[in-house]
């Protein structure tokens, strides 16, 4: 069996038994070592240098998530959730809660879909927005299903399709970089026509979610939510002010040094220097907000660990390569076939940026040999990458949301986040990325 498909079962088959993700992770990489045939020392030798690798990201979330507990401390998001429980109380009839409903999903994803892009903070946003919200889509009976299947829409997206903020470096300085560097000319290549049906497919997905699967009335306990997120923030205009001038700081530095580790902490700085946070709480609130997103910061950080084995075993080629075998002639195979092994090593890396830079180099060429057109093979490429990181336990737009809807522990990450955006995006995406092979 396959070291690399070994491996990626196991820690999906832990995860779905609800053993914490980072030990499916180092159990997983431990298994794939070992079935690939090397050394008990060597896989841990190569899990244990390429922890490194997620050492940045994780910082960058620790600091980050500090940074959001500094825009909490100014009463930004639960003036928000207090104007929103004010609308709801005033509302008795099962028309306007779903209006109210239909009006938190547009606005989360429209800060999803900004946070890839206009303010390029990632998921930072979730553990800011989301929580003081739960009451209130608790009020509403909202499923959190859904609301998990909305967040990761918008964060998933718009880097697959439009070409700004974090899909330009996806769709241009990687997604195109490699297919040029493996032998096709991308010039005059539209991205955006290339991923338009894979993108399609997203949306088909969040619509089915919205409408058909979670439309209905789930129930959670509001005395855990109170205990939790119901607490009392005062805040007045001038905390909202500079909440305001925070974020944009932190946006703007973020841009000029291409650092969210220094954007976040100019804005922790700034809320400091304004009295929002006072200074004897700083240390303590900055601990807290580390916290928050430390988990995530840690599976990130096994992933890569993770990651680092299934390159070692050289696996990873052979497992592309047999795919290749068995494909002969038949382009419709093809196609299915190389988006389903992009599938299993997304879901088992967690990064599609990650993913491009593996396959681009057997992908293209065999895709040039049986005669797709250059937009297809874009295509082919840009959606083999993207699956998976919905419905990926060790990916950052699942652990995201399940940050955010789970301060109460009424969200369950696996059976609440990841199987949800697994059906509802990664089904469509195989459908919608095989036909966009075919037709361009």
């Amino acid at each position: 069996m396959n070291a690399v498909v070994a491996a990626v079962a196991i820690m999906l088959v832990l995860s779905l038994c609800r053993i914490h993700v980072v030990v499916a992770l180092i159990v997983g990489a431990l298994a794939g070592g070992l079935v690939s045939g090397m050394s008990l020392e060597a896989t841990i030798n190569a899990f244990n240098s390429g922890l490194g690798g997620g050492a940045t990201v994780a910082l960058s979330y620790a600091v980050l998530g500090a940074f959001a507990v500094a825009i909490g401390k100014s009463g930004l998001a639960h003036a928000l959730a207090d104007k929103a429980l004010a609308l709801v109380g005033r509302q008795d009839d099962h028309a306007a809660a779903n209006g109210i409903r239909l009006l938190i999903v547009g606005v989360l994803i429209a800060i999803a879909m900004s946070s890839q892009n206009i303010l390029p903070i990632h998921i930072a946003f979730i553990p800011l927005v989301v929580p003081p919200l739960l009451y209130v889509m608790a009020k509403l009976k909202m499923d959190r299903r859904l609301v998990a299947c909305v967040l990761t829409f918008g964060l998933i997206t718009p880097y697959m399709f439009l070409p700004v903020g974090f899909g330009g470096i996806y769709l241009n300085e990687i997604l195109l970089a490699n297919v040029s560097n493996n032998g096709i000319s991308t010039d005059g290549l539209n991205v955006m026509t290339a991923m338009a049906l894979p993108a399609l497919g997203m949306l088909t997905g969040l619509l089915v979610a919205v409408f058909i699967s979670y439309r209905g009335d789930r129930s959670y306990n509001l005395e855990a939510i109170s205990r939790t997120e119901r607490v009392t923030v005062s805040y007045n205009g001038l905390t909202l002010v500079m909440a305001l001038i925070a974020i944009v700081a932190a946006f703007v530095v973020q841009l000029w040094l291409d650092s969210m580790i220094l954007g976040a902490l100019t804005g922790f700085v700034l809320f400091n220097l304004s009295g929002v946070v006072k200074w004897k709480e700083a240390d303590d609130l900055f601990t807290e907000g580390m916290k928050m997103l430390a988990m995530i910061g840690f599976i990130m950080i096994a992933a890569s660990g993770f990651a680092e084995v299934m390159r070692e075993t050289g696996e990873i080629q052979s497992l592309v390569e047999s795919s290749v075998a068995a494909i002969g002639d038949n382009r419709a195979l093809a196609a299915l076939l190389m988006l389903v092994v992009g599938l299993l090593i997304t879901m088992g890396i967690g990064s599609s940026f990650s993913t491009i830079p593996i396959i681009a180099a057997l992908y293209v060429p065999l895709a040039l040999q049986m005669g797709f057109s250059p937009l297809a093979i874009v295509a082919l490429v840009g959606t083999a990458g993207a699956l998976g990181d919905a419905g990926s336990p060790a990916s950052d737009s699942t652990l995201g949301p399940t940050a955010g809807l789970n301060v109460d522990g009424q969200h369950n990450h696996i059976w609440d986040t990841v199987v949800p955006t697994f059906l509802h995006y990664n089904l469509p995406l195989l459908v919608f990325g095989w036909v966009a092979a075919m037709v361009l």
